[in-house]
């Protein structure tokens, strides 16, 4: 790309504001034997009356370790919906500017455009769910502030070419925003390796997902240390609470569980994939480098509500461009997705038209 200058794409409201201060923020060498009547705090210990850490430092300092990133690289979100709506406030004047998807893809990107006031330009992904570069390349503007890349992608499953996704590193001339929410069930590397690289990437990560603590709701953003500076600026003071950090840190300290739960996840990722190919209705199963598989049944709705008869909940994707009776399935544990197959096997058949012979259904696992 050519030369990228951050404060060209900053709004101009954000370059001049002054971030709220708050009472930890002002004085941070705290010690246990201290007293501390700054915060208008209760005053009697519960545990939990005093403000948490507002750049939640610990747990920086972990994911530093763990990623090989600097800590003034990292920003934490209130669940990394938060972190995606900083940057579209950051970047995005509204009613002005524009980002692009490449759908089908997460959903919440349309939701932050709108609540944002930004108008949000989908350029559908290839059929092989692969994005069309040239397209992206194309439709940009002066205007075009973000290009989000859902890598792996949901709810397709797979991750995208990495020639692809570095050309459009190079050529896009606003924010490049990599969601790497299922990062750990891939076999591609993180572009946490090349994010010192590329000026205008972003790269946003979870603990929802292989962590196994989508209840505590804790994102990750990482990027250059001026672009962290200026989300700070915009960041509430408290938005990851104690018992979050402190959850955090606990998962971060025992990543070795986490890394043997993740190949369970891929071990019965493989299974559900080769007993999903003996059910009859089923046409396809989808690459996957995510903990879930994109599947093509016969009749995406019929299936969806025999499952939830059966007790079954499921996420029917029929909706979405490209996704055309397709049934997401998370991979969930050995007993579970066995009772899935089950279930599944015990379901009658569409009946085939005249016309369509049943040995003319495609059935392969694509690879």
């Amino acid at each position: 790309m050519g030369k990228f200058n951050l404060q060209n794409i900053i709004r101009e409201n954000i370059k001049f504001l002054e971030p709220y201060s708050s009472a930890r923020d002002e004085f941070k060498e705290a010690s246990s034997d201290m007293i501390f009547i700054d915060a208008n705090e209760n005053p009697f210990d519960t545990g939990l009356n005093r403000y948490p850490d507002p750049q939640q430092n610990l747990v920086k300092e972990e994911l530093s370790k763990l990623k090989g990133v600097q800590k003034e690289q990292i920003l934490l979100g209130n669940g990394s919906d938060e972190v995606l709506d900083l940057i579209f406030r950051v970047f995005c004047e509204p009613k002005t500017d524009a980002v692009i998807a490449l759908p089908p893809t997460y959903g919440m990107y349309k939701v932050l455009s709108s609540t944002n006031d930004v108008q949000l330009i989908n350029v559908p992904l290839v059929s092989d769910f692969q994005p069309h570069v040239e397209e992206i390349l194309n439709v940009q503007n002066e205007c075009t502030k973000i290009l989000f890349l859902c890598s792996p992608n949901n709810p397709t499953a797979n991750s995208f070419d990495a020639e692809k996704v570095e050309k459009l590193l190079q050529k896009f001339e606003g924010i490049v925003v990599i969601d790497e929410a299922y990062i750990d069930f891939s076999t591609q590397e993180s572009w946490l390796s090349r994010l010192n690289e590329f000026p205008n990437l972003i790269v946003t990560q979870t603990l929802s997902k292989a962590y196994g603590l989508a209840g505590i709701r804790l994102g990750v953003c990482y990027a250059s240390e001026e672009i962290i500076i200026v989300l700070n600026k915009i960041k509430p003071p408290y938005n990851v609470n104690e018992l979050t950090q402190k959850a955090a840190l606990e998962a971060l300290r025992n990543s070795e569980e986490t890394k043997e739960e993740v190949r369970e996840i891929l071990l019965e990722r493989n299974q559900l994939s080769n007993d999903l190919l003996e059910v009859e209705y089923v046409e396809k199963v989808f690459e996957s480098d995510a903990n879930f598989l994109l599947v093509k049944v016969d009749d995406a709705n019929l299936r969806y509500n025999q499952l939830i008869e059966k007790g079954i909940v499921v996420r029917n994707r029929s909706n979405q461009i490209l996704c055309e009776n397709c049934l997401r399935f998370t991979i969930g544990t050995k007993e579970e997705n066995k009772e899935l197959i089950k279930v599944l096997k015990e379901l009658n058949s569409l009946v085939i038209p005249a016309n369509q012979p049943a040995a003319g259904r495609s059935r392969n696992l694509r690879r």
